[in-house]
């Protein structure tokens, strides 16, 4: 793993069908240090950095106290092009072209670029969409909607102006990223605040520190494609057999969910999958339950069930009533 001066993390695009990122790592409390400290100082996301260590007081945690960095992600199950955000993990990947003139250019030259990010509340959900960058916008003006100003004036008592002008006061931040979707009313922007990444904060927008969106505004072009998914579970046959999952809490659709443990269901195929070849499925729904947000190993496969787990897939064997037919005389 590597991080540039402008804070983007990023590590190199696996090899052979691998979809494993980034290496577990911990980091030692030193005096004063609070989580939402730690988070920036790794630019991770402050709800992933609470998950994976929830014992851990957030504002006053102990000095000594070793913590785990959500740093290995499994990468999501889309091209690797362009932007790809995950609602469910807050966290938006971006994938750079091939470098000019050389389209032959190895996965070893490319990398991918990983971003925490703060999205939509309940109420003001973030959509799932495919579409594009359609302006680049540097010190951005914001003309908040009716509902926003509405709003503002009944939670906050403050009367918006029409049109906010660019500067310290911005919500937006220094840059913005229009989105072709709609009408170009979602962004891709930074912040003025010195929390809510990580969190669901938005009015819909994608936020990115200031840093980070500073380097994506450098880093991408207009037609940039961007998928936005909602994608709670990933799970990534590896070359060498291990099945690795990657939960995550799903996102919350109303305030009462809040505060209610929405459960994962799993995936039927795999069940059956693990059952024909003698597996213990225990692992698997064990990381389902859990939802800590990092890879976690649920089996491991010999070659010979690797090459029967591919098998079953190149016949469109996805389900398990599927399977029962298969075995079927």
């Amino acid at each position: 793993m590597s991080v540039s001066p402008a804070w983007a993390v990023s590590y190199p695009l696996p090899l052979d069908g691998s979809r494993l990122v980034g290496y577990a790592s911990m980091h030692e409390v030193q005096e004063g240090e609070h989580l939402e400290a730690i988070a920036k100082q790794y630019d991770i996301g402050f709800l992933a950095l609470l998950t994976l260590n929830p014992s851990v007081d957030p504002y006053l945690p102990e000095p000594g106290t070793l913590i785990k960095l959500p740093q290995q992600h499994l990468l999501p199950d889309t091209p690797y092009e362009g932007i790809v955000i995950n609602l469910a993990e807050l966290r938006l990947y971006y994938y750079p072209p091939k470098p000019q003139g050389n389209n032959d250019a190895t996965e070893e030259e490319r990398r991918v670029h990983v971003f925490p990010i703060g999205i939509g509340r309940i109420g003001r959900e973030t959509p799932v969409m495919q579409t594009y960058v359609s302006q680049k916008r540097q010190n951005p003006t914001w003309t908040p909607p009716q509902s926003i100003r509405e709003e503002y004036k009944r939670t906050r008592n403050i009367v918006l102006p029409d049109v906010v002008p660019a500067g310290p006061d911005n919500p937006l931040g220094r840059h913005a990223l229009r989105l072709g979707y709609g009408n170009g009313e979602y962004l891709i922007h930074g912040t003025n605040k010195s929390f809510g990444i990580g969190l669901r904060v938005s009015a819909g927008c994608i936020r990115l520190r200031p840093d980070d969106v500073a380097w994506l505004f450098e880093a991408v072009d207009v037609n940039t494609p961007v998928r936005i998914i909602d994608t709670a579970t990933k799970v990534s046959i590896e070359p060498d057999g291990r099945i690795m999952v990657e939960a995550h809490r799903p996102l919350s659709r109303t305030e009462k969910e809040t505060q209610q443990r929405i459960l994962l269901p799993p995936d039927p195929a795999i069940i059956a999958k693990l059952e024909r070849m003698d597996i213990s499925t225990r692992r698997y729904r064990a990381a389902l339950a859990v939802q800590q947000g990092v890879p976690i190993e649920v089996a491991e496969l010999s070659p010979l069930q690797l090459k029967a787990w591919h098998t079953l897939n190149e016949q469109g064997l996805t389900n398990a009533s599927d399977l029962v037919k298969a075995d079927t005389p």
